[in-house]
């Protein structure tokens, strides 16, 4: 199995990240007035990005895109929208806007749920290679690499250690193979909760 590129986003980077996603909105001439969070990676950018704006409507959409590293052919919406946005202006969130076909099928759904005064998209980050341009993003990625946002360390590093097959027999192993397979280093919080997680598995 070849190695693919990664990037882990600390907290505090994260943070960050939200901080300029609010600027860039603020700045702008949209004001919106719903919030609507992509499940599972917009929840947490959504309740961040809603402080931030002083915007207390939010809601969200599940859509299936992508478990773990596996990448699934199509987006498919899990849990539809159920808030009313007749008349309003929405902003579609995630965190990262990887291939687009998220965010696509996120504002076709969004489109068909009611009759929104505007509808437009952001995330945290925008790759360059996706199909999908979002209104507002802070950064372009330009060269591909697989995002891991704090809150999917144990998902996303389980899954890591299956596309080299490799099972660590202790956490200090499991901290070796990422850094040598995958340039990877956690912080001794992160490797403890994968490493408690790679063990409730085998039990």
């Amino acid at each position: 199995m070849n190695k693919i590129a990664c990037e882990l986003i600390s907290w505090d980077r994260f943070y960050e990240l939200c901080t300029q996603l609010a600027d860039t909105i603020s700045a702008s001439t949209y004001r919106p007035d719903l919030i609507i969070a992509i499940g599972r990676g917009g929840w947490v950018p959504g309740r961040v990005l809603s402080d931030m704006l002083d915007l207390f409507n939010l809601t969200s959409i599940k859509i299936e895109h992508y478990q773990a590293t596996q990448h699934h052919q199509t987006a498919q919406v899990r849990y539809p929208l159920t808030a009313e946005i007749n008349g309003k202006r929405v902003l579609i969130l995630d965190d990262l806007c990887d291939s687009g076909d998220t965010f696509e099928v996120a504002v076709q759904h969004v489109l068909s749920r009611g009759t929104p005064l505007e509808v437009k998209t952001a995330s945290l980050l925008y790759k360059q290679v996706s199909s999908f341009v979002p209104d507002f993003y802070v950064e372009k990625l330009l060269e591909w690499r697989w995002i891991t946002f704090p809150w999917a360390v144990v998902e996303d590093i389980t899954g890591l250690l299956q596309r080299v097959n490799i099972l660590p027999k202790s956490e200090a192993e499991l901290v070796n193979i990422l850094g040598h397979e995958y340039a990877i280093e956690l912080n001794p919080q992160a490797s403890a909760a994968v490493w408690s997680a790679l063990q409730r598995k085998q039990c």
